[in-house]
């Protein structure tokens, strides 16, 4: 089901006064309410925690909320290693998942205690020359193959993600030599997917290699990270992934391939990002400019830069136009930014009421994988980003850029003396 934006018209125009368009505003009452029925359906579950994909929304303020809320962080880069530590999350609360990383990225993340989550089986001697052995390592495993990924990250033999089935074997063998004690097993091969079974089948398939781990090598998986993926509705008529289904299927299969095995208590946890808080944020723009050629034209003072993925996959994400939601929608348009780029379009002939100049657009769906994928292209500043909370207040818990962040790193004076 698609979450209706939060406010009025006459509460948006009352906030424009104070934070001019474009924003993105998420709503704490939502997202902890998703938090919450994230746990509970997921609560049989042996030591389950959800890592917060950082990446979907990297803010502190939203990291905080989710802490309370028993969530981890998981963390790809310094940056959101940094985030998490701002937010109160350290230690094993902290999934470091490597992926091309620099030896002072798993340096800090090793001295944060976070569990080390590596992507090749050469990362092995890295780690050991940039940060030394820990006692707990997990390696990601990409089933090739064996496990149809979905247009978003890709087939998994195309992927640049992850050990194959014969490196998976080999890794923990290596790892245990050098003193590794605990073993955690990760995959993440599919991204937005709405369809249970394939999440309830991503689970099998690494209960399955657990119990075969521990068959040839005698190594015991203390936990497995479903990873994420879980999709949400972006459609109006898109259904959510129902997660007590998932949960009631997936436990299924461990009673009986890791209690059956005697392998139990195995913990499971997910790292789910954009179900978490992805329905819950909205984008906010008013139309600039119509334009009628070929085709008619709204152009927003929003752009790609503050929501990349229409423009990026070609990805949907409903619009309304506050004060018009009952109206027909009987105009067709191109809604697009002012990047000189022609795929700077938040939908491509879309259905809506007659726009006119002035009016405000909702774009759906941005609580994830929006601002976070921001870029100053063509010097587009990146908006701020509002918090709705629980008691109605509405805070910035991001501000806007401004011209003097964008030349923050250009030293003008040295200009005048360049001889080009």
């Amino acid at each position: 089901m698609l979450r209706q934006y939060p406010l009025t018209k006459a509460q948006t125009i009352a906030l424009l006064e104070k934070y001019p368009t474009p924003f993105h505003i998420y709503d704490e009452k939502l997202i902890r309410a998703n938090a919450r029925r994230l746990k509970k359906a997921f609560e049989w579950m042996p030591g389950f925690k959800n890592y917060f994909a950082v990446k979907a929304l990297p803010n502190p303020f939203i990291m905080k909320i989710l802490k309370e809320e028993g969530m981890g962080a998981d963390c790809s880069s310094l940056a959101e290693l940094v985030l998490a530590e701002k937010a109160g999350i350290t230690g094993e609360n902290i999934m470091f998942t490597s992926n091309d990383t620099p030896a002072e990225e798993f340096a800090v993340a090793h001295k944060l205690g976070a569990i080390l989550n590596l992507d090749d089986i050469s990362h092995i001697d890295f780690l050991e020359k940039a940060a030394g052995i820990p006692e707990m390592i997990s390696f990601r495993y990409n089933p090739g193959p064996l496990k149809q990924g979905n247009v978003i990250i890709g087939k998994p033999e195309e992927a640049k993600y992850g050990l194959t089935r014969e490196q998976i074997f080999e890794a923990y063998k290596i790892a245990r030599e050098r003193g590794v004690k605990r073993f955690g097993l990760h995959t993440m091969v599919a991204s937005n997917e709405l369809a249970e079974e394939y999440h309830v089948g991503t689970a099998r398939m690494l209960f399955e290699l657990v119990v075969e781990i521990k068959q040839q090598l005698g190594t015991k998986i203390e936990f497995v990270d479903l990873g994420g993926g879980y999709g949400i509705p972006y459609h109006p008529g898109d259904k959510e992934v129902d997660l007590e289904m998932v949960s009631r299927l997936i436990k299924k299969d461990y009673d009986e391939l890791i209690v059956g095995n005697g392998l139990a208590p195995l913990e499971i946890v997910m790292e789910n990002g954009r179900m978490v808080t992805g329905p819950f944020g909205w984008l906010v723009s008013r139309v600039r400019h119509i334009k009628n050629i070929y085709r008619t034209y709204a152009g927003l003072d929003a752009s790609m830069a503050n929501l990349m993925r229409p423009g990026m996959y070609g990805s949907y994400h409903h619009i309304t136009v506050l004060g018009k939601e009952k109206r027909p929608n009987d105009h067709k348009y191109d809604v697009t930014g002012p990047l000189c780029e022609n795929n700077d379009k938040f939908a491509v002939e879309r259905m809506l009421p007659e726009l006119e100049i002035g009016d405000v657009i909702v774009i759906h769906c941005t609580g994830a994988h929006g601002h976070a994928m921001g870029f100053n292209y063509n010097g587009q500043l990146r908006s701020a980003e509002l918090l709705l909370r629980e008691n109605g207040e509405v805070v910035a818990i991001r501000r806007a850029e401004t011209l003097d962040d964008y030349f923050a790193t250009l030293d003008f004076d040295k200009l005048e003396g360049f001889k080009a």
